[in-house]
């Protein structure tokens, strides 16, 4: 069963994105091209959500480590269906368009993204419960 207060969460991951987004168009896109833009701005994109899904967790207390797997699992897959509804649907993209940012051996690391959304939930619920038990 869906927690909605989970895709309520997931929110702020999209406004983040676009933040990130933007800071690449306005800050480094023309210097550094498109493909290390690319790849800095999906670096840039892991350390934002990392510090947001840590907070996340950490307010969220949650119960259990299946709890936070559920959690990634369910952002992942809202960020998938966004970033497709949006292209395709919305702006009418072809899928080749799309999935260009998924071509690892181009040098296009996005997935690495999605799957850092679907781990850090269950990464910082590990670090938080370690260091409370330390604490």
């Amino acid at each position: 069963m869906i927690k909605w207060k989970y895709v309520i969460g997931w929110f702020p991951l999209v406004l983040i994105a676009i933040a990130n987004g933007t800071l690449r168009q306005i800050a480094f896109q023309q210097a550094l091209g498109d493909l290390h833009a690319h790849q800095l701005s999906t670096a840039i994109g892991i350390v934002l959500f990392g510090v947001y899904i840590y907070l996340y967790i950490r307010r969220s207390k949650l119960q259990s480590m299946s709890e936070a797997v559920q959690i990634g699992i369910l952002w992942m897959v809202l960020t998938i269906a966004f970033e497709f509804g949006l292209g395709r649907l919305v702006l009418g993209r072809d899928w080749s368009i799309l999935l260009h940012d998924y071509n690892l051996l181009e040098g296009r690391v996005w997935v690495l993204v999605l799957i850092w959304v679907a781990v850090a939930p269950s990464v910082c619920f590990r670090i938080i419960n370690r260091s409370s038990a330390v604490a």
